[in-house]
């Protein structure tokens, strides 16, 4: 444990300037001056069906991929994964 002694007063001391970071969401699209679009930074955890984890494999493909790209994979995985709910109500 530090010193009380040195210990700096959070009263008197100053506090740090803070740094303007640049916008880090995805869809906000590529950071000035990189022209290349972030990525989700998404993990996917598996699920044990291996028809949904087809399906959620899918969205991998959409690191580094503009926005505009991004709604077929998602309409893909959307009847992909309605299917798979489908095929249970089918058993």
């Amino acid at each position: 444990m530090p010193d009380p002694q040195t210990r700096p007063d959070p009263h008197t001391a100053a506090a740090p300037t803070p740094v303007p970071l640049p916008a880090t969401d995805p869809a906000d699209g590529p950071l000035p001056g990189t022209g290349e679009p972030l990525p989700l930074g998404v993990d996917l955890a598996p699920t044990g069906h291996p028809a949904v984890d087809a399906a959620l494999a899918r969205l991998e493909v959409l690191d580094g991929v503009p926005t505009d790209a991004h709604v077929a994979v998602y309409e893909d995985v959307h009847r992909r994964l309605a299917d798979t709910l489908a095929a249970l109500d089918r058993d």
